[in-house]
């Protein structure tokens, strides 16, 4: 077998890797962004736990393929990049929902979401859920409110009498 080949196919089980090791996944147009953008971008990646990385469209294609996910080639013309997010689900998808509203170059192509191939549409919807943080205030907010209600009830009555 040749290097080139071999380094190809060690590629594609990269990605592969990554693609299992994910919670989610999006891809997207990266046309129009400048260094210090895609720098930045980069910088947000690596601060919620996600990988921003761009692989050739051929090995890309292989490896969805080669996991189930197909129907993908008709996403992957042009110039793509991937977003792989590893700890928090809706990450990537903030991020990159961010940056496409800043740079209107910048555009989202797809997704896979809890093993499911998404389009663009459920991705920016998934970029509008609040973090895991703000959605546990909300739940121990709407946990305690009728307790506090009942307390403040219960004080108006003592402070009567």
């Amino acid at each position: 077998m040749s290097a080139n080949l071999e380094a190809k196919q060690a590629l594609v089980e990269e990605i592969k890797e990554k693609l299992q090791k994910a919670k989610t996944v999006v891809f997207v147009d990266y046309r129009g962004l400048t260094v210090a953008q895609d720098t930045k971008l980069r910088a947000d990646f690596r601060k919620n736990g996600a990988e921003y990385r761009v692989y050739k469209n051929r090995l890309m294609v292989r490896a969805l393929n080669e996991l189930g996910y197909t129907g993908c080639e008709s996403y992957l013309e042009g110039t793509n990049a991937v977003a792989f997010g590893y700890e928090d689900e809706v990450a990537p998808a903030k991020i990159v929902d961010g940056a496409s509203s800043e740079n209107c170059a910048f555009t989202i192509k797809f997704g896979i979401y809890n093993k499911n191939i998404v389009d663009a549409d459920a991705v920016k919807k998934l970029a509008k859920i609040p973090s895991r943080e703000v959605l546990l205030a909300q739940l121990v907010g709407m946990l305690s409110s009728p307790m506090r209600g009942l307390a403040v009830c219960l004080k108006a009555i003592a402070d009567k009498n």
